[in-house]
This record gives C-alpha cells, structure tokens and sequence, in this order.
C-alpha cells in the first residue's frame, strides 16, 4: 500500500452519538485496501459523542465547534485538514458495506472523467433508496406539487427529478447523487469549493453535483458498492424545522443558477402545492381522523407563510 492517503473520509456530527459510531465501526471493518483519512466534525454535541470518538475511534481526527455551525461550514472545516486523493463525504446515519470505499476509490482511479461517485443505498429493512436525481427545475417542480411524479412514476417526463423509471441496476451518469456517501477529487474540491456555507441544511450536495458538472466532469451512480442509510436518522428530532429548511435550501439553489426571476415562480409553485397538501391533509383529518394528516397541515401551513421571505 503506498504511504499517500487515499481517500479522507469526513463525517459531521450533531448530537447523533449512537449513529456516529456504527458509522465509524462499519467504515473501519469493512475498508481494507485503501490509506485512508478519518475526520469527525462535531457541532457542540451535548450526548457525549466527543468522548466517545476519542475513547473508541483515537485514531480518527476529531474538530469539535463550541456552536452548531450547520453540515455544509463543518465539511468546509474538515477540507483544511484533507489528505487524500479523494473525499469521501460520509452522513453519521450512513453505514457502509463491505468493500465500498475500496471500489469508490478503484472506480474514480480508473475513470479521471469521473468528478464524483455515489453508491446504492438501502434503508434499514433492505429495500432499495432512491439517491439518483435530475437537475430540480420548475417543470420537476410543478408534478411534484401535481402529484404527477407519483402518479405515473415510470414515466420518463414525470418521473424524471426521481429517476423513478429506471431500476437503478447499471452503472450511469447521472446529473446529482445523494450526499450520504459520496465521493469525490480532492483537486476538483480545492478548484471549485466544497459546499457553499449558504446551505445550512439540504440541496448542498445537488449544488456541488451542479458544480461538478459545469466542469465538464461526470457524476457516476455505482450500484455495485453499497451503503444502508436512515435517511433524515441525524435531523428527525427536529423535523419541522428540516422540512422548512428543505424548501429553503431549494429557493437558494434556484436563484443561484437560475435567478430571481425563476425563483418568483418557483415560489408560486410552492404556494400551490402547500395549499393544496394544506386542503387534503385537513379533508383526510376530519374524514379518517388521521392524526399523521395533522403535522401535514401544520407543516405546510408554516411553509405557506414563511416561503415569501426564503
């Protein structure tokens, strides 16, 4: 193996103590081929996930923020202490299976086309994820608020932010994976920048995706390397506020590429797709008492009134 570090590995840790270390556990048992970086970045936890990484993982590189600095300022911090060749970006709820890095890091070895790389994730129970995406437009935009991208799903119009119609069994390019666990050059990195701090939460990784590929490189989907994630495991205690920062973070990424005025209407289509999840949740409720039907109005209720100033 050569004394040149692979690949730095960066998680960021917000009072997720019990994830962290199955994360950290899953990625030193089942990574054997590769030299490889480990940096935790912990935004003032208060569970004692500090202590644990320092008793259970010392050999990790720890940074530990006096204030929750948000997940894209935390990766930023961790890229001054970067080593290798390659980035792996790496969610705590994230837990990789055997081999997955060691292939990350073959595949992006022998294709320099590649600008990043994301792997098939599963939830807990086995069942596949979704984590390959179209470019969000305001086409894509508009069936979701119409429920179209549900509807005809196998569609390749309607079904296209998604990818829905596609069984995600072969090798592509795609135009954005999801970040919780995704790899990408070092180089590249330092060229254009890591995730732009305007991003506290969401839509960080589609911005890089977008950056990634405006430099002519390609963003791989590999089905053949694995991961489980919880998806939402580090930020369902707080899931009013991840939703709202959610569409946030969507606002900011379409005017910053595509300008004001299609934010404008993007935040029409927003107004629709509340008031209409707003009206069904509320007939759902009285109908079938559902009591799931009630943090669905509540939800969209607090996005009608505060997309105006996102």
């Amino acid at each position: 193996m050569s004394h040149q570090t692979d690949v730095s590995v960066i998680l960021v840790n917000w009072n997720g103590c019990a994830l962290l270390e199955r994360a950290l556990s899953a990625l030193f048992t089942t990574t054997h081929k590769v030299a490889m970086q480990v940096i935790v970045v912990d935004n003032a936890s208060s569970d004692g996930s500090v202590a644990m990484v320092r008793q259970q993982f010392p050999q990790t590189t720890l940074l530990v923020n006096s204030k929750n600095v948000g997940f894209a300022r935390a990766n930023n911090q961790a890229l001054e202490l970067v080593e290798g060749r390659y980035i792996l970006l790496l969610n705590t709820d994230a837990f990789v299976h055997e081999g997955t890095v060691d292939g990350m890091v073959a595949f992006m070895d022998a294709h320099p086309d590649a600008g990043s790389v994301g792997c098939r994730l599963y939830y807990e129970d086995g069942t596949l994820q979704r984590s390959c995406f179209a470019f969000p437009t305001l086409v894509t935009e508009l069936w979701s608020a119409l429920f179209l991208d549900r509807l005809f799903s196998r569609s390749r119009y309607f079904g296209k932010y998604q990818m829905t119609y596609w069984d995600m069994n072969d090798t592509r390019a795609v135009d954005s994976l999801m970040g919780a666990c995704l790899m990408v050059r070092s180089d590249v990195v330092r060229r254009i920048g890591l995730f732009d701090e305007q991003f506290f939460m969401y839509s960080e990784e589609i911005d890089l995706c977008y950056r990634i590929q405006k430099e002519g490189l390609k963003n791989y989907y590999l089905p053949h390397f694995s991961a489980i994630h919880l998806w939402g495991g580090s930020s369902r205690r707080i899931r009013r506020e991840s939703f709202l920062r959610l569409y946030q973070s969507r606002v900011k990424f379409f005017r910053k590429h595509y300008g004001e005025e299609v934010v404008k209407r993007y935040k029409t289509v927003l107004h629709f797709s509340a008031f209409m999840r707003i009206s069904l949740g509320m007939i759902l409720f009285f109908l079938q008492r559902r009591d799931d039907m009630r943090d669905i109005v509540r939800d969209y209720g607090s996005l009608l009134c505060l997309v105006r100033v996102f």
